[in-house]
C-alpha cells in the first residue's frame, strides 16, 4: 500500500522571513489581536484538514505541521509514494521551496497540491505538481489512491488546540469539522466560491455533530468546542437537531461558531444558548456593503441582546470598499466599537482568484500595476493587509493606514480582549444564574468557574493596560466581579504576581522576536507505532493535549 505524507509549508514564517504581515501560525494573534501585544492570546493554527484527510485514508499516512526544511528532508527519507502540500496564495512562494525539497530528496514521490492556494491558475501550479486538489480532500485522495469511496460522515479525528495567555496554557478547544463552503457567496470570499457556493456537510446531521462533541467531552469535560462551518446556523433543521441533543445530554457546553446576521435573525437567543453556543464570528463588513447575509434584524439589536446574555462576538470589518472614505471608515469603526464586540478583525477588501470581485477588477483593469504585472507579488500580498486595487477616493497608503488605525483604536478604546472577555462572561453569569432553565443555570456555574480562573489577570491589566482610561475600566470590572463572586484567595493573589512576571517575560519575547515559532507537530496514522483501534494523532492529543509548544 502506498505511503502518504501530508504537510504544511515549512517554518519559519513572518515578515522577518519575507512573508506578508499576517502570514504565520496564529490566526487570532495575527489577524484579530495583532495590536494587543503581550495581552494577545496565542493559539497555534495548524492545517487541520491534513489530519482530517489522513484519518480517512486506508493508506499509512504521516502529517507534518510546520516542519523545518531539515525535518522535511529527514521525513522524506522514510519513503513516500505521495506528498501532499497544503498552502494558501500568500504562501505560494513557500510551496515552491517545499516542492524543490521533495524533488531533490524524494524524486520518486508524486506531489499533490491542495488548499485554497489552488485557486491559482494551472500555469502557476502545474510546474510544481503531479496532481491538484480543488475539491473536498478526502474523496479526492481516496480516488487518487484507488481506495473505495466512503460516505459522509467521515471518521473524525480528535484535534485539541491549546490557547495560551502570557505563555501559559489557559484553555483548550476541540475542533469539530462540520462543513465546507458557504452559499452566501460574498464577492470577496474565497471559501465560498472555492466550492461554487455549495455547502458540503461533512457532518450531515445535528446528531452527527453532537456525537463528535461527546467524544471530546469524554477526553476533557472542560474543553471548549469550535465548530468549523462557514455559517453553521443557516441550516436551521440541523442546528435545532443539535440543540435537542445538547439539551438531552445536559452538559453545560462552551461552543464557538461562525454565523451571519441573516441566520441569527431566525433564532431566539435562548435557542442559541441551549445549543451551548456562547461565542460566534459575525461578518459586520460595512454598513453599506449590502451583502445578502447581512439582511435580517438590525445588527445593533443582535449585538446588544447577545452581549447581555454573555455571548462573545468576534466582528469582522472590511476596509477599502469603493464607497468608503477615511471619514466613512471612522464612522463605521465608531459604530462597531459602540457595540462592544469582544474581538474584532479588520481586513482590506481584496480580490482573490475565483471570486466575482477578482473577475471584476481584472475585467475593469483596476489592479495596481505592481501586482497586475507580477502574479507572484500579487499572491504574496493576498493576505488582507495590502491594498491591491485602485480606489475611487483613497490612495493605497490611506487604506493601509486606516486598517492599522482600526486595530489600534479597537485596543485603545475597548482595551485588551482578555478583560473584554471577562466582562462579557460576567454579564452572562448575571443574566443566566437565576434562569428558569436548569440547563442555563448550569451554564452560569460554568461561566463562574471561568471567571475565577481569570482572577490572576487583573493585576497585570491594572498595571500594564494601554491607557489610564482602560486601566480604570479594568479596576472597575475587577470590583464588579469581586462583588459578584467574592474576593480572591491567597492562591489567586499569588498567581496574580506570577502572571505579572509571565506578562513581562512575554513582552520581552515579543520585542526581541524570541520563541515565536512552533516546533514540529508530527502525527502518524495506520503505521506500526499506532495503538490498536486508534490513530497516533488521537492518542498523542489524549496523552499530551498541549501538543508540542509553539513558545511564549
Amino acid at each position: 500500500m502506498p505511503r502518504v505524507l501530508l504537510t504544511s509549508v515549512c517554518r519559519p514564517l513572518g515578515v522577518r522571513h519575507g512573508d506578508s504581515p499576517s502570514v504565520g501560525y496564529e490566526l487570532l494573534h495575527e489577524q484579530v489581536t495583532r495590536a494587543q501585544g503581550l495581552f494577545s492570546p496565542r493559539s497555534l493554527h495548524t492545517q487541520f484538514s491534513l489530519d482530517f484527510i489522513a484519518e480517512n485514508l486506508d493508506a499509512p499516512s504521516t502529517v507534518l505541521q510546520y516542519p523545518s526544511q531539515r525535518e522535511v528532508i529527514r521525513e522524506l527519507k522514510r519513503g513516500y509514494a505521495f506528498v501532499g502540500i497544503s498552502f494558501v496564495l500568500a504562501t505560494y512562494h513557500r510551496m515552491k521551496e517545499l516542492v524543490a525539497l521533495v524533488r531533490a530528496h524524494s524524486p520518486g514521490s508524486k506531489i499533490v497540491l491542495g488548499g485554497y492556494g489552488t485557486v491559482a491558475p494551472d500555469q502557476m501550479l502545474l510546474p510544481y505538481s503531479d496532481y491538484i486538489c480543488r475539491e473536498e480532500g478526502v474523496g479526492f485522495m481516496r480516488r487518487l489512491l484507488d481506495e473505495p469511496p466512503i460516505a459522509m460522515p467521515y471518521r473524525h479525528p480528535l484535534i485539541i488546540n491549546p490557547l495560551r495567555v502570557f505563555g501559559k496554557e489557559a484553555s483548550r478547544t476541540g475542533i469539530v469539522f462540520a462543513g465546507l463552503g458557504c452559499p452566501n457567496g460574498c464577492d470577496f470570499c474565497c471559501t465560498s466560491h472555492f466550492f461554487k457556493r455549495k455547502h458540503i456537510r461533512l457532518l450531515p446531521t445535528g446528531a452527527d455533530i453532537y456525537r463528535v462533541v461527546e467524544r471530546y467531552m469524554e477526553v476533557d469535560p472542560a474543553l471548549s468546542i469550535l465548530i468549523l462551518d462557514e455559517d453553521f446556523l443557516l441550516n436551521r433543521r440541523r442546528a435545532l437537531e443539535f440543540r435537542d441533543c445538547v439539551l438531552r445530554g445536559g452538559k453545560a457546553l462552551s461552543i464557538f461558531v461562525f454565523a451571519s446576521i441573516r441566520a441569527l435573525s431566525r433564532y431566539q437567543v435562548t435557542e442559541i444558548l441551549e445549543m451551548g453556543i456562547d461565542g460566534m464570528w459575525i461578518g459586520y463588513e460595512g454598513t453599506r456593503s449590502g451583502y445578502p447575509k447581512q439582511m435580517g434584524r438590525p445588527v445593533e439589536d443582535i449585538f446588544n441582546e447577545f452581549r447581555e446574555h454573555g455571548i462573545t462576538i468576534l466582528a469582522s470589518m472590511i476596509v477599502g470598499f469603493p464607497y468608503q472614505t477615511p471619514e466613512i471608515i471612522e464612522q463605521e469603526l465608531a459604530g462597531l466599537l459602540a457595540l462592544r464586540p469582544v474581538l474584532t478583525q479588520f481586513l482590506i477588501y481584496g480580490p482573490c482568484p475565483g471570486t466575482p470581485f477578482y473577475e471584476q477588477v481584472v475585467r475593469e483593469g483596476t489592479l495596481l500595476p505592481e501586482v497586475a504585472e507580477d502574479r507572484e507579488a500579487f499572491y504574496r500580498r493576498g493576505s488582507g493587509f495590502f491594498a491591491m486595487v485602485r480606489h475611487p477616493s483613497m490612495t493605497t497608503q490611506q487604506i493601509e493606514a486606516a486598517q492599522q488605525r482600526c486595530f489600534r483604536e479597537d485596543f485603545n478604546r475597548l482595551g485588551p480582549v482578555l478583560f473584554r472577555s471577562v466582562d462579557r462572561w460576567h454579564e452572562g453569569y448575571l443574566k443566566l444564574k437565576e434562569s428558569p432553565s436548569e440547563f442555563l443555570r448550569a451554564k452560569a456555574q460554568r461561566i463562574a468557574v471561568e471567571i475565577r480562573q481569570a482572577y490572576p489577570l487583573f493585576l497585570t491589566g491594572r498595571l500594564l493596560g494601554p491607557s489610564a482610561g482602560v486601566r480604570r475600566g479594568i479596576r472597575e470590572l475587577q470590583k464588579r466581579v469581586y462583588e459578584t463572586l467574592g474576593c480572591p484567595t491567597w492562591r489567586e493573589r499569588l498567581r496574580s504576581v506570577m502572571a505579572l512576571g509571565l506578562a513581562s517575560w512575554t513582552a520581552v519575547t515579543l520585542k526581541l522576536g524570541l520563541f515565536q515559532h512552533p516546533q514540529l507537530v508530527r502525527h502518524t496514522y495506520r503505521t506500526p507505532d499506532d495503538a490498536p483501534g486508534q490513530s497516533a494523532a488521537e492518542v498523542s492529543w489524549m496523552l499530551n493535549p498541549s501538543g508540542e509548544t509553539e513558545g511564549a
